[in-house]
């Protein structure tokens, strides 16, 4: 039996459905983020489990029991809002301290759980300091420390790292997902940051418009992604337009003046000249020399980026996006002539029909 499971939760806002019949099963220990652009349901999946919102219909249970039958405050999670919403008036072990007390444990023990979750969290010094005189991220830290000290069954954050600038949130990122495996409590995210969720996840579950498109590994979401939404929202990818045709060494995948082998493997049915949606990621593909499996173009523009170059290059496919290692190759210049190039393995295809 899973840990918690979410079995057709649907929430209905009048005529609008924010989360449309949402299946997921979690398992004990488990980081899952909840994935997807503004208004796609996401952190309304959030606040049906932990009570904030009344579910329309469907179920929520925990361990086989009905968690939407029980209040919020008796639920057992552990929240962080994208505020913090710490209280101004109190030190940072009393904001830790804060849920303790209202489960009424006892002070001895309070003192040391709070002692061992500012610990946990690197804030053993600043106990006594106010949210005020704190850094944006020492304050994230007491508001996660404050969610773990009441030992949750599961950890919600919503958004917890969207306040911070690009560098410590970075820093974050990684002592968030330290904590959260030396704790081991199962955790659920709320973001609309693909790095993010790539980042922290065990899997990660990419919503769009109030539906699941895809709930998979981080590399086998970005790899293969399950819709054409979710090759494009999760980091750049380039959409060509493509068809199957056949020549004498086989049957092949034709894109602009290129000829890609047709993969074995591949899920679409052989059929000549069906029209395919090709996907590829910038940084799959190269600068090649010869004609095979490449397509040609001219670079539009070249931009440095520190560690890598991102070149547009203007195609018959339309213009395309690619990303090189900045490891001290040669690469062209703005105005080049170029062949682009990718192994086979790297394009994802659909069959026309069905890439909407």
């Amino acid at each position: 039996m899973s840990f918690l499971v979410l079995e057709g939760l649907t929430k209905r806002f009048g005529e609008l459905t924010a989360v449309d019949d949402l299946h997921l099963k979690v398992e004990q220990g488990e980081f899952i983020s909840l994935l997807g652009p503004s208004g796609c349901g996401k952190t309304t999946t959030l606040q049906m489990i932990a009570g904030f919102v009344q579910a329309t219909s469907g179920r929520v249970t925990l361990e086989g029991r009905d968690l939407l039958s029980v209040k919020p405050a008796q639920r057992g999670l552990g929240i962080v809002f994208q505020s913090y919403a710490l209280f101004p008036h109190m030190t940072a072990a009393q904001n830790v301290s804060f849920g303790l007390e209202m489960q009424k444990v006892p002070k001895v023990e309070r003192e040391q759980r709070v002692a061992e979750a500012l610990a946990l969290v690197g804030l053993s010094a600043l106990a006594d300091r106010y949210p005020r005189r704190m850094s944006g991220g020492q304050q994230q830290r007491v508001a996660l420390a404050r969610a773990l000290v009441i030992r949750p069954r599961i950890l919600l954050l919503d958004e917890p790292l969207s306040n911070l600038d690009a560098k410590l949130r970075e820093e974050m990122q990684i002592e968030l997902r330290q904590i959260q495996r030396t704790v081991g409590t199962t955790t659920l995210l709320v973001t609309h940051d693909q790095s993010e969720a790539m980042t922290l996840s065990d899997r990660i579950v990419v919503m769009n418009g109030g539906r699941v498109e895809q709930v998979a590994r981080p590399h086998e979401a970005y790899e293969h992604p399950a819709s054409p939404f979710v090759a494009s929202f999760l980091g750049k990818t380039n959409v060509m337009a493509g068809r199957l045709t056949q020549i004498a060494d086989g049957p092949r995948v034709a894109v602009g003046d290129g000829h890609w082998p047709l993969a074995q493997t591949s899920p679409i049915r052989w059929s000549e000249g069906q029209s395919l949606h090709v996907t590829v990621r910038p940084e799959k593909i190269s600068f090649v020399s010869g004609p095979a499996c490449s397509l040609g173009g001219e670079v539009r523009s070249r931009i440095f980026q520190g560690n890598h170059w991102l070149f547009q290059v203007d195609t018959a496919c339309g213009p395309m996006t690619v990303i090189r290692q900045n490891d001290g190759s040669a690469l062209p210049l703005e105005g080049d002539r170029v062949r682009l190039g990718w192994p086979a393995q790297d394009m994802q295809l659909r069959a026309e029909s069905s890439a909407s």
